[in-house]
């Protein structure tokens, strides 16, 4: 047959003589003219441009510099392609009712297709390359085709085409869209002047885009860009080569800072204030402000949702359709069709929407946008709440800045509750948003999609409404009785950390003493109580997995049933097919809905929390204190007219704040005329309880010189110091800080007429950051300066010991100090600040003498005072009252005396004397306490904490380190593989962690489930299917029915029981797991060797009980109920489409390689980008409750501006984190959604040309929807078990560990019961070591001990003196040797019985919670007296009786509730109540002061007199009347001997250390 254009049918199609214009064919043909030009215009412009494109771009985005009209364009030329394609579809199906083909009806709308297709991206490349005068060609374009349009239709108005022909239809709407886009052509040409005019317009990109380093490009890209999140695939891509860091994913652009949405909300706030500000009992809306501020995205968000969920309505409708044209076509084969005159070819709509194929493909493209406005909706969600936190934050963050102390210190607003509000609180309103659009999508969504129902099955779809609507209020009990199970389990997980930290804690004591077990059980107790609340969150999980997979089978059931009895015609499968799938939909919203409920009711908890907190009481506002403290904020707007370089963008506010304070704040130093400081006058100051904790203060401070503040305990010294700095609430007086010489430019003076002045507080304060940080606080460096502060606070000996000298991280994450030191390096910061004024409050407190000595000496008296700085210092140490300028002594908050000591010596004679008798007192003291040197102490744990590491340090990721770090120097390809593959070891061994007969049961349980629900939709199909037949052969029919009921009731049944079955097995699974694991855990980490706790972080075994156990217990079970759950859904959909359609199959596998692809390249960057997120959370939140813990020294330093500096930038790092991985997420989900529709799109198509009957057409469509919404879910769960099974993994890496040999050769029977009962000791060449591949530490020592002898040991740190008290438990390794205890060797014994029956005294005291009793005697074995008698022994008997309960009284956690030397006693005590013949003693005096010591000498020599005692000595005075000393050098025994002997010898090394004590 021969190809004409208008058909070789028809003689009057060439035929002109009613005038060119009147002949179809040629309108027809002059439409091509336009697009043909197009064509050949563009494409030499566009190679050309493609290959010297680059040189054009000068922005490193080849974006985006957008025209104007950039959106409306984009938004036309998709809807004109959607009309073309609805235009070549008519054509066709026009055109297969002819007798020959006519080409007219469908090549120029093909034509018209390329062109437009062309258009926009020849558009998006001028765009690019940013050269406006080649849209002339675009212009041109426009014009030919609306005029070539116009004359078609008015040649359709001439012939009276009626309106409803589809063809005058999609013509109109052409000539309207050419129309438009002539008109955004016309604009670009009136704002961009690129031509008709003299001056074309200048323009610049915007200026996120001139920033290098900002990546996040969604807002700037074109509209398909913003729509699939195609500018995300090179950083997906990449994070295959390299991991995603966060250099890689760059700065947030500037409408998305914290800093932008704080103002933003600000404003708005404040608005809400002034609102309310006349009526009193009225609070300002946070929820207006929040929607003042953020209304406007909100509601395109809802728009957007709104059209999805329409869109959503598209499918079940389109399956009706299909199947019916399915089922007409099938039953009209025998009619035959009538062939259409060629004169009158025109499709009306309804015959056009009639046809099967037209219908699969309005049904693909209805998916494709019903996804993509979703995933739009989601995203502007996600990115609002992300604005919304970072306003929050900041918000919360102002006004932590302004707390009023007193509110802090009397407890109406704790640490906890910030914490609270910073970590919980703003996160319940940024999900609340996220969630918001859904509160007012879903009724509509419900009442549409029942609407629906009610059309296609009547009366009996209500039915099936009514047992989903009557099911959802249980959904909601359900949610709410998990929030409150999650809640106790919190509560029993905090309570077993508690424990676990303690164990941890004291596992060396523990250890020593035998008592792990019954430690190790009470913690097991905990949790067992925290798997029962855990049992109990399984349940309510496990009921709410099954309500949502029950729902809808139950609601089909009775729906169906009810159609079945009560209506007249059969049931078609269209009905059935199109309800199910609105089924599907309608229990989405219901499942939800209990969510959303239940987060909004949290959202307005929430939000009255942060209401309260931003109306609580802020810090007085005096004169005084006029400085600014938003400093950084107004900084632009003020002060730019002060330096006239502009304010550089890329370097942050506060260094052009330093840059022009520095020079004028060193000016005021020298030119100091007033010579008071500070003056008080009249002063009456409290605490916000309103009675004056400081009253009638009238003090002033000398300048540059040294005010000593002295008084008894709780005098209010400190708090005159904080009430100074305008930290306490001023009733009366005045506080007078004198002014600076006016010779100052005025900018530093209105800025500051108070200085900064350089604080330490007495309890030290220190940031999470490095010690040099901590020193210099935001100065300049300057290293004489720093090497002088360090010297004078005499830090350099302990910043040696550091593994990275000052660059070492301290503080909560990093090394944990000892609190001399942490007060030094407070007093450093004080120091090294350049600042006229200098408070120290009781530096000297935890510092022992020569430390006290030497900072008064070097730091104050020589580097302050050279200085010429005002001091004010508080302190105890009257020693020191001489250096005095000037002293003010108090009593009771009230100003005693204020002088010079000379006036008090010769006003107030008494006082001068009760001072000198105390200083006599504490001159004795300090003779005794001369070696009573705590720091050495504290340095030698500090160094014991530190260097032990090299060995297993990196237990954390060791896999994955040393897989990586082999393959470096590999090719790259193996890296990608590791970093691509999933764990499926560690799944396994999760899995099998939990039993074997579980894990069958649970892959039993689900595929038979996922076979039932498949089998119900079958049988409902052949149902169907059969009553058409029926319709034919007219059969009887009602056994038939009652037949096909009871099977379709019997599996809905059935399935519905699986469900229940299904997820409980999961829950339980997944239980048992946990509970194995831990145990497991647990019991290895408490029998493991004392040297793997001396190298492991104790943090980092934490996180191994908390965080990892937490992801165990909780997330791992949903995450794996969910992923088998879609994915067996998916492949059971696939396996129905193929049944029924065997064709599919060959369509599926390029579907199927796509998918591997993105999923492959998706788990990998999300893995990363999860990691980010949650590494950049941890600094936010620790700077939060350190900033609340400093307040007084920050503000008293006046550094506010830089800490919201510092927390403005971790706010944007961790948002900028998440938006990534929203972003991620959405490109995942976009990409499978558009599988999934190419899914639906072929299995429409296949099952149409090859189905069998029109039930399984229905089937298989209903399927391939399904399979959209569950695609996505399979890559995002499977991505999530990827990041969990980290935990598992690091779990078995503590499981591999070696333990302790706990069994000995002997029998615990074989060894007699009072074992050692002499106490005779003989250690024969006895060498140690603490691990296999390390140097020995003792090298054949031999001693001989005699029973009820007192040894001592002396010799320098590293000697090996702790090293042998060790080997006495076999806690180290003993390699060669032994030690003999009354006849037997100690390395045959079982350790348990070896440690239970000696006893030790360790030099750290160490308590635990718990009652006294505990304490002493935890496996409770000793009678009430024994123990009375052990106190009294320790001196302690007196006290503890005066304590509430007596024996029953509480310990705190460590013990705080009593001071070291009283817990020492206890230690001592609780050694006595062992009875054991042989006693140790490691150091145990270095660390109490004399009167203690003096007490245990005494016990030792009086109550232990009949037992071998060896004590190990730290000041070798303790061991002057041993009955022998050895002294050791480097794990060998130099001298061994009576104290007498050594000491008459004058060269032995005794005798120096003896002389060099005295």
């Amino acid at each position: 047959m021969r190809l004409a254009f208008c058909g070789n049918d028809n003689a009057s199609a060439y035929n002109i003589s009613a005038g060119v214009l009147r002949n179809v064919c040629f309108v027809d043909a002059l439409n091509l003219v336009p697009h043909v030009f197009l064509l050949f215009i563009t494409f030499p412009i566009l190679f050309i441009g493609w290959g010297s494109q680059s040189s054009k771009v000068q922005i490193h985005h080849n974006t985006w510099l957008h025209f104007p009209g950039h959106n409306l364009r984009w938004i036309l030329t998709f809807t004109l392609l959607f009309v073309h394609v609805c235009e070549i579809a008519e054509g066709i199906v026009s055109d297969t009712q002819m007798k020959s083909r006519h080409l007219h009806l469908f090549l120029p709308a093909i034509m018209g297709f390329v062109a437009a297709t062309v258009s926009i991206v020849y558009y998006h490349n001028i765009e690019t390359s940013n050269f406006p005068k080649l849209l002339l060609a675009l212009f041109l374009y426009w014009i030919m085709a609306f005029v070539t349009k116009t004359i078609k239709l008015v040649r359709y108005c001439q012939d009276g085409v009626p309106f409803s022909q589809l063809r005058f239809c999609i013509t109109g709407i052409m000539v309207i869209l050419y129309g438009l886009l002539m008109a955004v052509e016309i604009n670009v040409i009136r704002v961009r002047r690129y031509v008709f005019f003299m001056n074309p317009q200048k323009v610049k990109p915007p200026e996120d885009l001139q920033d290098l380093g900002v990546r996040f490009l969604q807002p700037f890209v074109n509209l398909l860009s913003k729509a699939t999140y195609w500018w995300m695939n090179t950083l997906i891509i990449s994070a295959h080569k390299k991991p995603v860091d966060l250099k890689a994913i760059g700065k947030l652009p500037i409408a998305m800072r914290a800093l932008t949405n704080y103002v933003r909300l600000k404003e708005a706030y404040e608005e809400q204030k002034k609102k309310v500000a006349d009526q009193p009992n009225r609070n300002p809306s946070i929820w207006l402000a929040m929607y003042s501020a953020f209304g406007r995205p909100i509601l395109l968000s809802s728009t957007f949702r709104y059209l999805a969920d329409l869109l959503g309505f598209a499918g079940p409708l389109c399956i009706s359709g299909i199947v019916q044209g399915f089922q007409n076509t099938t039953n009209n084969t025998n009619t035959t069709e009538k062939v259409k005159d060629p004169s009158n070819s025109y499709l009306s709509s309804e015959e056009f929407l009639r046809n099967v194929y037209v219908l699969a493909v309005l049904l693909f493209l209805a998916l494709i946008l019903q996804r993509t406005f979703l995933q739009a909706s989601y995203y502007v969600t996600t990115e609002t709440g992300i604005n919304l936190r970072g306003a929050l934050l900041a918000m919360i963050y102002n006004k932590i800045l302004r707390l009023s102390t007193s509110n802090l210190s009397m407890g109406e607003m704790t640490l906890g509750q910030i914490n609270n509000l910073v970590a919980i609180e703003t996160n319940q309103l940024m999900w609340f948003l996220f969630l918001c659009p859904n509160l007012w999508a879903m009724p509509v969504q419900i009442i549409m999609g029942v609407i629906l129902l009610y059309n296609l099955l009547g009366v009996s779809a209500l039915v099936g409404a009514a047992v989903i609507v009557l099911l959802a209020p249980i959904q909601y009990f359900i949610a709410t009785k998990l929030a409150e199970a999650q809640k106790s389990t919190l509560d029993y997980s905090t309570e077993r950390l508690k424990k676990t930290n303690e164990i941890l804690k004291g596992i060396k004591l523990l250890k020593l003493y035998a008592w792990e077990h019954i430690f190790c059980t009470s913690v097991e107790e905990t949790r067992m109580k925290e798997l029962t609340s855990l049992k109990t969150f399984a349940l309510h999980t496990s009921l709410s997995i099954f309500m949502n997979a029950a729902i809808p089978i139950a609601a089909v059931l009775a729906t169906f049933v009810t159609y079945a009895y009560t209506s007249v015609k059969p049931l078609q499968p269209a009905q059935a097919f199109a309800s199910l799938s609105l089924f599907h939909i309608l229990v989405t919203p219901l499942f939800l809905l209990s969510t959303v409920v239940r987060f909004a009711v949290k959202a307005i908890i929430s939000v009255q929390k942060l209401n309260e907190f931003l109306l609580s009481d802020e810090i007085g506002d005096d004169s005084w204190r006029g400085g600014d403290s938003s400093v950084a904020y107004e900084s632009c707007k003020k002060h730019t007219g002060l330096h006239t370089k502009a304010i550089n963008r890329r370097q942050p506010l506060r260094y052009q704040l330093e840059s022009y304070e520095q020079p004028t704040r060193k000016q005021t130093r020298p030119v100091e005329i007033d010579d008071t400081a500070i003056k008080v006058t009249n002063g009456y100051f409290s605490w916000g309880s309103g009675l004056a904790t400081l009253s009638n203060i009238n003090i002033r401070i000398p300048t540059g010189q040294m005010t000593m503040i002295v008084g008894q305990v709780g005098c209010g010294k400190s708090s005159l110091l904080l009430a100074i700095l305008g930290e306490m609430q001023t009733l009366e007086g005045k506080v007078h800080w004198s002014n600076v010489n006016e010779t100052e430019p005025s900018f530093e003076a209105s800025r500051r007429n108070r200085y900064s002045v350089a604080y330490a507080a007495q309890k030290p304060w220190l940031l999470n950051a490095t010690v040099e940080e901590n020193i210099i606080f935001g100065s300049p460096f300057n290293k004489q300066r720093y090497k002088a502060v360090t010297d004078a606070c005499s830090l350099q000996p302990d910043i040696d010991l550091l593994p990275f000298g000052d660059q070492t991280e301290i503080g909560e994450r990093g090394i944990n100090l000892s609190g001399g030191q942490r007060q030094r390096i407070c007093v450093a910061r004080a120091l090294y600040q350049n600042t006229n004024i200098v408070f120290l409050d009781d530096p000297f407190s935890a510092l022992d003498i020569h430390l006290s000595d030497h900072l008064m000496q070097e730091g104050i008296l020589k580097f302050l005072q050279e200085d010429k700085r005002t001091l004010v210092l508080v302190t105890h140490k009257l020693q020191y009252l001489p250096h005095a300028d000037w002293i003010i002594a108090m009593k009771d908050g009230m100003v005693l005396r204020e002088g010079t000591l000379k006036d008090i010596q010769n006003k107030d004679i008494e006082l001068y004397e009760h001072w000198k008798t105390l200083m006599n007192r504490q001159d004795q003291e300090l003779e005794k306490d001369m070696e009573a040197d705590q720091t050495t102490l504290e340095r030698k744990t500090l160094r014991r904490a530190m260097y032990p590491r090299e060995s297993k340090s990196q237990l954390e990721d060791e896999d994955e380190e040393e897989e990586e770090e082999e393959d470096e120097d590999d090719n790259m390809s193996t890296v990608l593989r590791l970093r691509t593959k999933m764990p499926w070891k560690t799944c396994w061994r999760y899995l099998t962690s939990g039993g074997f007969f579980l894990l069958f049961l649970m892959i039993f349980s689900k595929l038979l489930k996922h076979s039932v629900i498949v089998a119900i939709d079958y049988s409902l199909a052949t149902w169907t299917s059969m009553d058409n037949k029926n319709e034919v052969k007219n059969v009887d029919k009602s056994t038939d029915k009652t037949f096909h009921v009871a099977v379709f009731s019997i599996l809905s049944g059935a399935g519905i029981v699986l469900c229940l079955i299904t997820s409980l097995t999961v829950e339980w699974m997944g239980l048992t797991a946990a509970k194995n694991l831990h145990h497991n855990l647990l019991n290895k980490i408490i029998l493991g060797p004392i040297r793997f706790f001396d190298t492991t972080p104790l943090g980092l075994i934490l996180n191994r009980f908390s965080a990892d156990t937490n992801i165990i217990d909780q997330h791992i079970p949903p995450t794996l109920e969910s992923l088998s759950r879609s994915t067996l859904l998916c492949l059971s959909a696939i396996g129905m489409i193929s049944y029924a359609t065997p064709w599919f199959l060959v369509a599926l596998v390029p579907l199927g390689v796509a998918f591997y692809f993105i999923q492959k390249y998706f788990r990998v960057a999300s893995k990363d980008l999860q990691e980010l997120d949650d590494s950049t959370q941890l600094p936010l939140l620790c700077h939060f409750s350190e900033t609340a813990e400093g307040l007084t020294t920050i503000r008293a330093f006046r550094h506010e501006a830089r800490f919201k500096q510092r927390m403005l930038e971790l706010t944007d790092t961790n948002n900028i984190a998440y938006l990534f991985l929203s972003a991620a997420n959405r490109w995942l989900e976009v990409r499978t959604d558009y599988l999934g529709a190419c899914i639906v799109l072929t299995a429409a198509v296949t099952s149409i040309t090859e189905g069998p009957t029109s039930g399984f057409v229905g089937l298989g469509l209903l399927y391939a929807l399904t399979i959209t919404n569950y695609l996505n879910w399979v890559v995002r769960n499977l991505a999530d078990l990827e990041v969990q099974m980290g935990a598992v993994k690091k779990v078995h890496s503590f499981l591999n560990m070696e333990s302790e040999n706990y069994d000995g050769y002997l029998d615990p029977s074989q060894v007699p019961k009072d074992w050692p009962q002499e106490g005779e000791i003989k250690i024969e060449n006895l060498c140690v070591r603490y691990e296999n591949n390390l140097k020995p530490v003792l090298k054949h020592v031999k001693a001989y001990i005699k029973p009820g002898q007192k040894v001592g040991i002396c010799g320098r740190t590293g000697s090996g003196k702790s090293s042998l008290s060790l080997a006495f438990f076999r806690m180290v390794d003993i390699f060669d040797g032994r030690i003999v205890i009354d006849g037997i060797d100690i390395s045959k014994l079982p350790l348990h019985t070896l440690r239970s029956r000696l006893s030790i005294i360790l030099q750290d005291p160490i308590l635990f919670s718990g009652s006294i009793r505990f304490n002493l005697d935890p496996e409770c074995k000793c009678t009430d007296d024994r123990l009375w008698e052990a106190l009294e022994i320790a001196q302690l008997k007196n006290m503890v009786k005066s304590l509430p309960g007596g024996l029953d009284a509480m310990v705190t956690e460590g013990g705080e509730n009593f001071s070291v030397g009283q817990r020492q006693l206890f230690c001592l005590a609780r050694a006595f109540v062992r009875k054991s013949s042989i006693l140790i003693m490691d150091e145990a005096t270095a660390s109490i002061d004399m009167a203690t010591e003096n007490i245990l000498q005494k016990v030792v020599m009086t109550a232990f007199a009949d037992r071998t005692v060896v004590t190990i000595a730290h000041r070798v005075h303790t061991i002057l009347t041993a009955d022998l000393v050895i002294v050791m050098k480097r794990g060998n025994i130099l001298e061994y001997d009576t104290p007498e002997n050594l000491l008459s010898q004058e060269d032995g090394i005794f005798a120096s250390f003896v002389r060099a004590d005295m």
